[in-house]
């Protein structure tokens, strides 16, 4: 059996505490995000973790499931698109000035791995995409890469930088060049268009990343318990 552990976070920055649900005892550390407003334990309770207990059970890798806040910004149709996004935006400099170093300090290392399916996919995504110099690998499964149809047309700066097919494309592609990007899809799966579209911008800035479609499969977690160990073995087998 794997090792897990709970724990909770306290970010002074959202001053919340955050939840934590550790998988393993040794190796590279993994954050893993949740689908959208979905439970820290998520990626656990649909046995997207255990896919891949190969490398967990054996010190090869690290999981750290966080918790998101999507019910206090994006999907938080009580506060204004601005409210959303600066909520959001706190939630992210957590993560880079907070839980990142954390992880650095404890596991004596720069880089980390960040994977998730769906809107968890968005999260692993834009952070790995505004954030390159900390990350090594980011697995995408079924991602989106645009946040605009949470925000009622409202427009910032905030707002461009937090979505990826954006503001990649005005970036220096150099930055990504160590980074192992992996871009999962189906032809029967809602973010089949979108993923393609980020995959077609990263090939157009010569950014090498790994387009995989499968088929006949939906959007859902048959396809990325089936497609993950794939992935995470084809890069720490």
């Amino acid at each position: 059996m794997p090792q897990i552990t709970h724990t909770d976070y306290y970010s002074h920055i959202l001053g919340m505490s955050l939840q934590v649900e550790v998988t393993g005892h040794f190796g590279t550390p993994v954050i893993m995000f949740p689908t959208s407003q979905g439970s820290y334990t998520q990626n656990a309770d649909f046995h997207l973790n255990g896919s891949i207990s190969h490398f967990t059970d054996n010190g090869i890798l690290k999981l750290f499931n966080i918790q998101t806040i999507d019910k206090f910004s994006f999907y938080d149709k009580g506060i204004s698109p601005y409210e959303r996004i600066r909520n959001y935006e706190m939630y992210v400099q957590f993560l880079v000035q907070e839980f990142i170093p954390y992880i650095q300090r404890t596991h004596n290392t720069h880089r980390v791995v960040v994977a998730g399916a769906s809107f968890g996919g968005y999260h692993a995504a834009n952070f790995a995409f505004r954030f390159p110099d900390l990350v090594s690998h980011l697995f995408c499964l079924s991602g989106a890469f645009s946040i605009r149809s949470f925000m009622d047309g409202y427009d910032d700066q905030l707002i461009y930088f937090n979505c990826p097919d954006e503001f990649i494309k005005n970036d220096e592609a150099w930055k990504y060049k160590h980074m192992h990007i992996v871009l999962s899809t189906s032809d029967r799966d809602i973010c089949l268009e979108p993923t393609r579209k980020m995959a077609g911008i990263l090939t157009s800035k010569g950014i090498n990343h790994w387009y995989d479609e499968q088929k006949w499969i939906d959007h859902d977690w048959v396809l990325w318990r089936m497609v993950f160990p794939k992935f995470i073995g084809r890069f720490f087998g």
